[in-house]
Formats: C-alpha cells, structure tokens, sequence
C-alpha cells in the first residue's frame, strides 16, 4: 500500500515531528496524515481507520469531493482484500453521477 504524508515526518531542525493533540482534520477530498493512500485500477482512494474498527474510503480521484464508502471490520485485511473492497464499490458506482443510486 503507498503511504502518503505532506511531508518526511521531520521537524525545521531535524528532529522527528511530535504529535500534536487536537480535532481530527477535516479529510473530504484529501488525505491527511493519518490516512493511506491506495490506487485501485486508475483511481485514488484514501483509507482511514473508523471508529468501528473499520476502514472509511474516501474516493480523491471521484467526481464528487469527500464521496466513498466504509466497512467493518477490517482489521488484518491484506491490500489486495482493500483493492477488492474498492473494486467492488466501484462496480455499483454509476458512470454519469459518480454515485451508488439508489433503486
């Protein structure tokens, strides 16, 4: 799995960066520190873990900013059983609306 950080991880005077407590960031349509991302047949997702220990999947390369899904639970899912997962919302997304419509 590709890892994306803003940056090497390294403070202005060489020093490991420390962790700073706060509100977790605002992710849609980016991803932030604490997320992974993942390119599944073309498309960029962001992978962050849930509060139900789950994966939330935000689609960055999607039509619609901040629009994915979330499943639990995936704790010791492999990357290609990510990719699966991404493949398969993909397959229920409509082409015209870059969204899973409704029936």
């Amino acid at each position: 799995m590709a890892e994306s950080y803003p940056d090497d991880g390294i403070g202005d005077r060489g020093t490991p960066a420390q962790a700073v407590p706060g509100l977790r960031p605002e992710t849609e349509g980016t991803a932030d520190a604490a997320s992974r991302t993942l390119d599944v047949d073309g498309e960029t997702f962001a992978l962050r873990p849930n509060d139900c220990d789950g994966t939330d999947y935000t689609w960055l390369s999607g039509p619609n900013p901040g629009y994915g899904f979330g499943m639990s639970p995936t704790a010791g899912l492999s990357v290609e059983e990510h990719r699966e997962n991404i493949r398969d919302f993909l397959a229920m997304v409509d082409p015209t609306t870059g969204r899973i419509e409704d029936d």
